[in-house]
C-alpha cells in the first residue's frame, strides 16, 4: 500500500469513528413516546413536573433519553393513530397524558410496549388493570379521580350560591369518563333537589355557546366536569365565566390559580411528577405489572376572593375555613 493511500485511510478512519460512535449512542438511547389528548402548549407546567420526575429517576431529555411527542390537540378521535404511530416507531415506553382518552388508545394500541399513564377515572373500572397494588399487564400510572370529585364540585357550588335552584354541568362528549361525570352529577343534584341542566361541549366555539346558553336555562352556576381539553382552555373558560358573571366551579387548583372563582381537586403537577418517577424505574428495567397504581393524597379546595368580589359574592365562611388556599 502506498503512503498516501495508507495515510488517507487513517484520515478516514479518524473521521468516521466518532460519527459512528454518536449513531451508536444515539440507537442506545431509550426512547419515550409521549401521547397527548390537548397541545404541549396548553400545558407545559405538568410536562415540566413529568421532567422533573425523570430527572429524579436519572434521565434527562437530550442526555440519556429521547422523547417522541405525539399531540392530539383536543381532538380525542387522533388519539388511536397516534398511539399506533408511537408503537410503530419501537418507542420504549409509552408515556400518556390527558386522562382517560389518551390511556384508552394506548392500550388499545399494545399489549407489550410499557405504558405509563395518568388516569382520570378508576382504571380497575375501565379494565386497564387487574387491581391497583398489582396492576398486572404492561400498564401502570397514576390515578387523579378526576370521576370520582364530580359530586363532591357540586355540594361545594350549591354551599357558595345556596339560593341558586338550576346548576349547569358541561362535558365533553368525547370524554370516555363523561357518562360517569354526568351519571354521579345528575345523582348528587337530586339528593339535593336542584335541577341539572347538561351542557356539552368538545370545541373553543362550542365552551363559547354553552356560557351563552346559561341565561336562557336561568343557570345559578355551573360545574365544568374534568376533562385534558377544558383543562388546556383555563383562560377561556375564566374570561367567559366573568363575562357572563357566572359563578363556575371546576377539578384543578390551577384554575383558582388562574383566576377561577373556586376549585377543587389535586395538585395535576403531582400526579405528572410521579409519571416520569415511574418512566424512569421502567427504563431502569422494572415492570409496570410490579408497579402499584398511584392515587393522590391530598386534594385542595382552593378560593379565588378577587373573582368572587367580582362577581359580587360573599363567600360562606365555613367554606373559607376549609379551604386550603384563598387568593387574595
Amino acid at each position: 500500500m502506498r503512503r498516501r493511500d495508507f495515510l488517507a485511510l487513517i484520515a478516514g478512519a479518524a473521521v468516521s469513528s466518532p460519527l459512528a460512535a454518536t449513531a451508536q449512542q444515539q440507537k442506545t438511547m431509550p426512547v419515550i413516546g409521549l401521547l397527548g389528548s390537548a397541545s404541549r402548549s396548553a400545558i407545559g407546567g405538568v410536562i415540566a413536573a413529568f421532567h422533573d420526575g425523570l430527572k429524579a429517576s436519572g434521565y434527562v431529555e437530550g442526555q440519556n433519553v429521547a422523547i417522541e411527542y405525539r399531540w392530539a390537540e383536543g381532538h380525542y378521535d387522533r388519539l388511536p393513530a397516534l398511539a399506533a404511530d408511537l408503537v410503530g416507531r419501537n418507542v420504549d415506553l409509552i408515556v400518556t397524558v390527558g386522562g382517560t382518552p389518551s390511556a384508552l388508545a394506548a392500550k388499545s394500541a399494545t399489549a407489550t410496549v410499557p405504558i405509563v399513564c395518568v388516569f382520570g377515572r378508576d382504571p380497575v373500572e375501565l379494565g386497564l388493570v387487574a387491581n391497583l397494588a398489582r396492576p398486572g399487564g404492561n400498564l401502570t400510572g397514576v390515578s387523579i379521580l378526576a370521576t370520582e370529585v364530580s359530586a363532591k364540585l357540586l355540594e361545594l357550588l350549591s354551599e357558595l350560591i345556596p339560593e341558586a335552584r338550576v346548576i349547569a354541568l358541561l362535558i365533553n362528549p368525547n370524554n370516555a369518563a363523561a357518562e360517569r361525570i354526568m351519571a354521579d352529577v345528575q345523582e348528587a343534584a337530586r339528593l339535593k333537589g336542584l335541577q341539572l341542566e347538561v351542557l356539552k361541549a368538545a370545541t373553543e366555539s362550542e365552551i363559547d355557546a354553552a356560557f351563552a346558553s346559561l341565561a336562557p336555562l336561568h343557570a345559578g352556576g355551573m360545574l365544568v366536569g374534568a376533562d385534558s381539553f377544558f383543562n388546556s382552555r383555563r383562560a377561556q373558560f375564566v374570561a367567559l365565566a366573568s363575562h357572563y358573571a357566572v359563578p363556575a366551579i371546576y377539578e384543578w387548583p390551577e384554575f383558582a390559580a388562574s383566576g377561577a372563582l373556586i376549585s377543587y381537586g389535586p395538585r395535576l403537577t403531582v400526579g405528572f411528577r410521579q409519571i416520569g418517577i415511574y418512566a424512569g424505574k421502567i427504563l431502569n428495567g422494572a415492570k409496570p405489572a410490579d408497579l402499584p397504581v398511584q392515587q393522590p393524597t391530598n386534594f385542595e379546595l382552593v378560593i379565588n376572593l378577587k373573582t368572587a368580589k367580582a362577581l359580587g359574592l360573599t363567600v360562606p365562611r365555613t367554606l373559607l375555613a376549609r379551604a386550603d388556599e384563598v387568593i387574595e
